[in-house]
């Protein structure tokens, strides 16, 4: 095809093409997790991701190629799941940055876009790893620049194959990058789902026109998940729109709206500004919204309508209790189990998004539960350390004061909870939190969904395997013997307790059995169980 530049309409339809593309593929990226466990999640994470942003492109009733780039980045802002989400978000931002007041994209347009991309997401990583999605952007990035002079006889199809071809041949060579993923003799996960974005983006321009309604990608990109307090409906109507203006002001339209309901998010820049947030007073708010500037893409939902069927008023009131009256300190913690969930709130969580191991939280997910607590600080326990960017990326959006806690597991964010004195302040208790968590050792016990070697563990597809601190140190086919071998490696000759969450697959005679081969075991340390109900599981085990 005789195609020189990309503009609005293709922009689009190749955002579209590359978020289908993933999300057919996803299973294969999720297959090369590092770790044979069943919670490989990189693929659903990403396709999640870009689903967001598709979304947003689709529903756009503009061809401005600055505008589609623009939403893209949004939407992908909001829905970035986990690590590698977080950083294709960053990806599509740098993109947009690139195409800034442009209608088309040339070569060396393109390239500089792909160049702008890979550099914003390598400033979102504090320490930034190679081998991983970081380096296929960032070679992506170079070679397209290096390649992009003289250009002038070749398509932009053929160079963005060129693109592609050059980007594979760097992801062959991650496993020489990075041990674990030679040992496990995989490639890099987020690098392979970003060449399936990549090549779903180069189909779209051969591929036939796709009507594609925003109704559609939202059926995929809207499952949220199941978050324990969004059941409660205190301001009926969610309100979605972009306001289209000049020098708008993002914090004046955050303080109007927290006086107009919860749940407020307002993201954008001083051209268009994306607003989500529950109210009573629809109207008012969209009224408001006018005399800033042009408003596209309103969405008005009645969630009571919506969730009739899905109400636990029990739980949600103890949550949100005195929600009124500002709070010194709140909580959100990410989590997933009904035990697990219920120990949380015990010690004192207001806010349990229901997530961590199976499925990461989206930034929106965060957003959405910090704006609805009412506290001068706010701590968030993400609880997994794939987690940690999505938390991070919505405390640095939201005006409200936020410390993420490292805690990767559920042990150290109990041990953080645990450790949290409401007499002292903020400072000091970030700092004795902090200090709570490297105190605790975690292990778990899980089932191998592949042979691998791990570690230079032979582990065969359905094997029992224990994981301590995020290593694998144990398999076998028994799990009581396989978690007794897992808690021999976590004991050292100080500690005193040993604390079983028990899964949901665990019946109460094989929890019994293996306390008692503890017991008999480790005659010295005190054990204790409690039921976790985590999916995936059969045990999460704290020792201290």
């Amino acid at each position: 095809m005789n195609i020189k530049n990309i503009d609005g309409p293709l922009l689009r339809k190749m955002i579209i093409f590359a978020a289908k593309n993933l999300e057919n593929n996803k299973g294969i990226v999720n297959e090369l997790n590092v770790f044979p466990v069943p919670d490989g999640d990189t693929g659903t994470n990403m396709a999640l991701t870009i689903q967001f942003a598709a979304k947003e492109v689709a529903k756009l009733n503009s061809d401005s190629l600055t505008k589609i780039a623009d939403a893209a980045s949004s939407g992908s802002l909001m829905g970035a799941r986990g690590n590698s989400g977080v950083i294709l978000s960053q990806l599509f931002r740098g993109f947009a940055k690139a195409c800034k007041n442009k209608e088309q994209l040339n070569i060396k347009d393109l390239s500089f876009a792909i160049q702008s991309g890979a550099n914003m997401a390598y400033k979102a990583v504090m320490k930034p790893t190679e081998g991983t999605i970081l380096t296929i952007a960032r070679e992506a990035g170079q070679y397209a620049m290096k390649n992009s002079k003289e250009q002038d006889n070749i398509t932009i199809d053929t160079f963005i194959k060129q693109v592609i071809n050059h980007s594979k041949e760097v992801l062959e060579q991650t496993p020489e990058m990075l041990t674990v993923l030679k040992e496990a003799g995989v490639v890099d996960a987020g690098g392979m789902g970003l060449i399936y974005i990549m090549e779903g983006a180069y189909k779209a321009i051969f591929e036939e026109d796709i009507i594609v309604s925003h109704k559609e990608i939202e059926s995929t990109a809207g499952k949220e998940l199941g978050n324990i307090t969004t059941a409660y409906i205190k301001h009926t109507y969610c309100t979605e729109f972009m306001i289209m203006a000049k020098d708008a002001s993002i914090n004046k339209i955050k303080n109007y709206l927290s006086n107009k309901g919860d749940s407020q998010v307002v993201v954008g820049d001083e051209n268009i500004i994306k607003v989500h947030v529950h109210t009573n007073n629809p109207g008012e708010v969209l009224e408001y919204a006018l005399k800033i500037g042009e408003l596209k893409n309103i969405k008005i939902d009645n969630m009571k309508e919506q969730h009739r069927n899905q109400i636990n008023m029990e739980t949600v009131s103890k949550i949100h209790n005195n929600k009124e009256t500002e709070k010194d300190f709140a909580f959100i913690a990410v989590a997933s189990g009904e035990g697990i969930t219920k120990i949380l709130i015990d010690l004192g969580v207001e806010s349990i998004i229901q997530g961590g191991q199976t499925m990461n939280p989206s930034t929106e997910d965060f957003l959405s539960e910090i704006d609805k607590l009412n506290a001068k600080h706010i701590f968030i326990l993400p609880n997994n350390s794939n987690i940690f960017l999505a938390a991070n990326q919505a405390k640095q959006i939201s005006n409200k004061n936020i410390d993420v806690l490292p805690t990767k597991t559920i042990p150290q964010g109990i041990s953080a909870l645990l450790a949290f004195n409401p007499e002292k302040n903020h400072k000091n208790n970030y700092l004795q939190m902090v200090s709570a968590i490297q105190e605790v050792k975690t292990g778990q016990v899980t089932y191998a969904i592949r042979d691998s070697k791990v570690n230079s563990i032979e582990i065969k597809k359905d094997d029992i395997i224990g994981l301590y601190e995020g290593k694998i140190v144990a398999s076998g086919q028994d799990v009581n013997q396989v978690t007794s071998k897992l808690i021999s490696e976590m004991l050292d000759q100080d500690d005193e307790l040993i604390t079983l969450f028990v899964g949901e697959g665990i019946s109460k005679d094989n929890r019994d059995a293996m306390i008692s081969l503890l017991e008999d075991k480790f005659p010295t340390i005190d054990i204790e169980s409690h039921y976790g109900g985590q999916p995936l599981y059969y045990y999460i085990i704290s020792v201290e």
